[in-house]
């Protein structure tokens, strides 16, 4: 199943679209987000917390690879990953995130062609456009074969 956003004008736009989607969410989740340097993957990963009401800041991991976020509601935690210095799915498995996986929501930001082996079930969110950005998130396994994702649809709400 494919679905894409309305029309992300402003980061908080981005923010918000996010904010549904980590509503939706639930423990044992992979997101893997796809796109260029500033498509937006970190500002719909604070989206993304604010849903799923995790403990803050939310901010790039670039340079520390991974960093978790504990839920402040009982729900469950946020694993935010960024696999753009990763060479491949050897240094990915060095992180040892398959031990949180199932008690967590798992975003992978640079994670394309090589976490998609971290679970059978997940989504890809690919951000792209510059001024005006689209999400689309592709879904896969039987988690999310009759999920309820038209609250992420682009219903023309904005133009």
């Amino acid at each position: 199943m494919t679905v894409t956003s309305p029309p992300l004008v402003e980061a908080e736009d981005t923010r918000a679209w996010g904010q549904r989607l980590g509503r939706i969410l639930r423990a044992g989740d992979l997101v893997i987000l796809t796109g260029g340097l500033g498509a937006g993957k970190t500002t719909l990963t604070q989206g993304i917390a604010e849903g799923l009401n995790v403990r803050g800041p939310i901010t790039s991991p670039t340079f520390v690879i991974a960093r978790v976020h504990p839920s402040l509601v009982d729900g469950p935690v946020l694993v935010h990953v960024d696999a753009y210095r990763l060479s491949g799915l050897d240094e990915l498995d060095d992180l040892d995130l398959d031990a949180d996986l199932d008690r967590a929501v798992t975003i992978v930001e640079w994670g394309h062609g090589v976490a998609e082996d971290l679970s059978t079930d997940g989504l890809e969110v690919v951000l792209e456009g510059e001024s005006t950005r689209r999400a689309t998130v592709h879904t896969r396994g039987e988690r999310w074969s009759d999920a309820d994702l038209a609250s992420l649809e682009d219903r023309g709400d904005r133009s």
